[in-house]
This record gives C-alpha cells, structure tokens and sequence, in this order.
C-alpha cells in the first residue's frame, strides 16, 4: 500500500464516490484511480466500496473504518510537512482563509495588513463561502482556518474558539420613519413595528439569520422578506434604492462610511451572536498561524489554542 493508493480513495469519496471527478482533481485518468483502489482492496482483502456493476455506489462497513484511518493518515503526513516548514522556512508559507464576506470585508482589513507587514513572506488567500462551505473548506485542507458564525461550533472535526461578539442592527434611510425615532424609542422597537416594512436581510446559511427567523416565529409574525442576499454591502445597496429596511450584522455598519443610511440597534430582539475561528482537529499549526490567530483575537494566545486541540484530542505544535 502506498500514500498515492489513499489519496485516491480519499478524494473518490470527497467527490461522492465519482471516479472521473477525483482523476481530474488528481490530475490522473479514470481508469488509473479504479485500478489502483482494486489493488489497494486486494491487498487488504475486504471491499472499501460498495459497487453497482462498475459504478461505485458508497462504502461498505470496513470501508467506512478505512476511511477514517485514511483520513488520519494524511492528516499526519501534512503535519509533516508542516513540521518541516516551520524549522526549514519559519517565517514563509502560505495561509488561506475561509470566511464569509462580511469577515473578509469588516473584520479582516483589521488584522491582515498588520500581519502582512510582521510575515511579507507568508503569502495570504481568502476564500468565501458559505459557514457550511467554510467548514468544508478546513476538513478538506483546502483552508488552514475558517471564520463564521456559531454554525461553526457544529461541525464534527473542528476545533473552534469564540472570537468576538456582535449583534444585529436594521438600517434605513434617512427619510424612512424609523430615521426620526429618539434613543429611547429605539429601544423600545418592537418585531411588530419592523414587521410593518419590506424587509431585506441575509439569506438563510449566513450572519445569525436562523435568529432572526426564530425570533420573528417566537412571536407568531409572519415579516414581509422581498430580498434575501449573502453579504451586508448587498442589503445596504438595496436599502438606499427604497426595497425596505435592512437587518445586518453590526459589525457591517459604520456611520461613517455608511452615512447615507440610519443604524438602529436590536440586539435585544434577536440576541448576541458569536463568530468563531475554526482549525481541524489534530492539525500542525504553523507558528505564524498562532501569531494571526491572537492578532484577530487577542484572547486566543498560543496557550488558549494548544489547550482547545489538546482538548479535542489532537497535538500542539512545539515552542
């Protein structure tokens, strides 16, 4: 058996066991992959994949446990390189992070140009998605960490830490008749009041939308939604053009740059929410990795991270 026989069997089943999707991704022929995975079966004597005539239909039962073993392994051949970049080129490398626009459009224009200027030879991706995606993204190795809301926290293989909180605000424009409403009316703003607008908010995978539902459903309101969109910037645009009013994440408004449009907060209405940070369990983090997780997030030390991992059973990398 050898390392080129597992990452076959791993990415036939990433690509829901189609062997002409996991060629192309490894760049090899079709019938390369399937005669590799029989010889791999062979000389383990039990079937790892279920068939249906020639076409591979799932897992069989020791199949699933070889899979697991599988995944472990080349978990533990990438700690390895890693391992050997972080004493070989300790300040060079890569980081990719998987985050929903909002993160990657508020929150990390905080942290990356200070991290940019401590690692230049660290070289920065970001990729966007959906929080499911996201998680997606770090269980494959296609991310070294994701950052999203609470959905995060339920993912199986992830390590995941609080990283801030915020809460929802509705925007409206200026001449809206929300605008004109004093502080203390505006904390006495009721889901029946917002009710009474067009609404326009996150569709349903991002930014606490699942809470605003069930806040609305809690009090048996049925809101008009005419726009549903996957970032801020989107819902502010379609609020300044008179589509309704607007609930977004409160880290998305700024009165100052966003001065054609009124915040109101309503974090009593639809609660506290927080966005973590996610690695995958029993991963080797790069010591830079450490260093951009604090940045973001100043109560995420070295210490605080190793002992999550630990916690979650995986190993720390060394001082």
């Amino acid at each position: 058996m050898n390392l080129q026989q597992f990452r076959f069997v791993r990415e036939t089943i990433r690509r829901d066991f189609n062997l002409t999707e996991a060629a192309r991704m490894l760049y090899t022929s079709q019938p390369g992959v399937s005669k590799a995975i029989l010889e791999f079966e062979d000389e383990l004597g039990i079937k790892i994949f279920e068939r249906h005539g020639k076409r591979i239909k799932g897992l069989t039962r020791p199949g699933l446990a070889v899979s697991q073993v599988i995944d472990r392994i080349m978990l533990e051949v990438d700690n390895l390189k890693k391992v050997s970049d972080e004493y070989a080129r300790r300040d060079e490398g890569g980081l990719t992070i998987a985050c929903t626009h909002t993160q990657a459009r508020y929150m990390l224009p905080k942290v990356i140009p200070a991290f940019r200027q401590r690692f230049p030879k660290v070289h920065l991706s970001l990729a966007e998605g959906s929080p499911r995606q996201l998680a997606e993204m770090v269980l494959h190795g296609q991310a070294d960490l994701a950052i999203a809301t609470e959905s995060l926290a339920l993912t199986p293989g992830l390590v995941t830490l609080p990283c801030y909180t915020w809460e929802h605000v509705v925007v409206v424009r200026p001449d809206h008749p929300l605008a004109d409403l004093r502080s203390s009316a505006v904390k006495k703003l009721s889901l029946e009041q917002l009710a009474e607008y067009p609404i326009v908010t996150y569709d349903r995978a991002f930014s606490g939308r699942t809470a605003i539902d069930d806040a609305f459903a809690g009090q048996r309101i049925h809101p008009d939604i005419v726009l549903e969109a996957i970032d801020a910037d989107v819902i502010k645009t379609y609020v300044d053009v008179g589509m309704g009013i607007g609930i977004i994440a409160g880290v998305a408004y700024d009165p100052r740059r966003d001065s054609g449009l009124v915040g109101l907060p309503v974090g009593r209405l639809f609660g506290t929410h927080t966005t973590r940070i996610g690695v995958k369990a029993g991963v080797f983090l790069r010591d830079y990795v450490y260093t951009f997780l604090e940045m973001a997030a100043p109560q995420l030390t070295r210490e605080v991270v190793q002992q999550a991992i630990m916690e979650h059973g995986g190993d720390i990398a060394p001082e």
